[in-house]
């Protein structure tokens, strides 16, 4: 199959959030491309609306808030959509709505579309209670029953994934997190990186203000390993900010401290900065990290994901310190304004991470998926046609 395709993507919300603006991106691709896409909300409202691209958005209007419950609001939507619409791939683009796609393929029944899932998060959450891990991890085994191909983010990504949700090697892919546009990694790759003051390091962070990244455990770092001269930019929002304003007046480093809020870009921040830093208890592959490696920028990084000794390159481009560890976290952050990267590597690593080539592959993927759906229609049919003549009513 070589046409156009239909391809539905359900998003809870045009809030600023990595895996959504990954699926916009993505999104805007295929549509470049020729290919049909659909992005099913679950609600638009927020600040950010403007920022949203060109594409075809369809919604249940509502003026109840739905918010407190996306994942319900979201299922009934997308049930909807696919009711009303055919389609021939549903992508799903983060961990988030895999619940979401078994829910429809419950409801839908054989009349469910091809499903995706690029899997954004870590699926070891050793955040979890106990008793959750192994409700957590008994999910993620029938990954392969609901989802027609899992697509990791990177080699290291594939093996946990192959071991985790028990899915056939066949059901397997792996395409590098589609973060950077052609044109936005040529713009970082020409930033000219400056030594570092002796005397004052620049730090950048930069994420949803949510208990996944440890904003905490980064300020309690920093204010023991900071020198007068440090300063710490947090790029971002999210429901944890007055909270970490509090906590930074209370460390007394408020001052040394600046908070910038949703911004729609971080590349002068990442032109500016000395370091980047990610404090995180869990990650997928996090963008941030492959935008501050192709600004040539050293990294310091918890090691909260599989891929991030392969995004440091064990030690080339970066320091990687154990998750939530306070003190070895304040450690990183004296080794990283004397460590000196390798910044050509660091762009080398990012390159992998190119938007449009990846669109390419998923095209290719769900082209794939869609033959393949097509041979089993065929082979059931097949099937039913011969039980019938072997099982049917025989005429005197």
């Amino acid at each position: 199959m070589h046409g156009s395709l239909r391809i539905a993507v359900p998003i809870h919300s045009l809030e600023p959030g990595g895996v959504e603006r990954v699926a916009l991106g993505l999104a805007s691709e295929w549509d470049r491309a020729g290919h049909r896409v659909t992005i099913v909300l679950g609600r638009s409202g927020c600040a950010n609306l403007c920022s949203a691209p060109a594409l075809d958005y369809w919604q249940i209007p509502t003026r109840l808030p739905t918010a407190s419950w996306e994942t319900p609001w979201m299922v009934h939507s997308l049930y909807s959509f696919l009711i009303e619409n055919r389609v021939d791939v549903l992508f799903c683009p983060g961990n988030t709505y895999a619940v979401v796609a078994a829910a429809v393929k419950l409801l839908l029944g054989d009349c469910a579309p091809p499903m995706i899932l690029k899997v954004s998060n870590a699926l070891n959450r050793p955040d979890m209670p106990p008793l959750m891990r192994r409700g957590y991890d008994s999910w993620l085994r029938l990954h392969g029953t609901v989802f027609d191909r899992l697509v990791a983010l990177s080699e290291p990504m594939h093996r946990e994934i192959r071991e985790r949700t028990l899915a056939l090697p066949e059901q397997l892919a792996t395409i590098a997190n589609p973060l950077l546009p052609r044109k936005r990694l040529n713009l970082l790759s020409r930033i000219e990186r400056r030594h570092t003051k002796v005397w004052s390091t620049r730090y950048l962070t930069a994420g949803r203000l949510v208990p996944q990244k440890n904003f905490p455990l980064l300020l309690r770092a920093f204010a023991r390993a900071a020198r007068p001269d440090d300063t710490l930019t947090i790029a971002g929002e999210g429901p944890e900010h007055d909270a970490l304003v509090l906590l930074a007046t209370e460390l007394g480093i408020a001052g040394r401290v600046r908070f910038t809020g949703y911004l729609a870009s971080i590349d002068p921040l990442l032109a500016e900065a000395d370091a980047f830093v990610l404090s995180s208890d869990y990650e997928g592959l996090p963008g941030v990290i492959v935008e501050a490696l192709a600004a040539g920028l050293p990294v310091l990084a918890t090691d909260c994901c599989v891929s991030m000794s392969y995004l440091l390159d064990n030690g080339r481009t970066g320091v990687l310190v154990p998750a939530r560890c306070e003190e070895s976290l304040a450690r990183g952050l004296v080794a990283i304004r004397q460590f000196r990267t390798d910044p050509a590597r660091a762009r080398q690593i990012a390159s992998g991470f190119e938007l449009e080539g990846a669109a390419r592959r998923y095209i290719e993927l769900m082209n794939d998926v869609v033959r393949q759906n097509e041979r089993n229609r065929q082979r059931k049919l097949t099937m039913s046609c011969l039980s019938s003549q072997t099982h049917g009513p025989r005429l005197s």
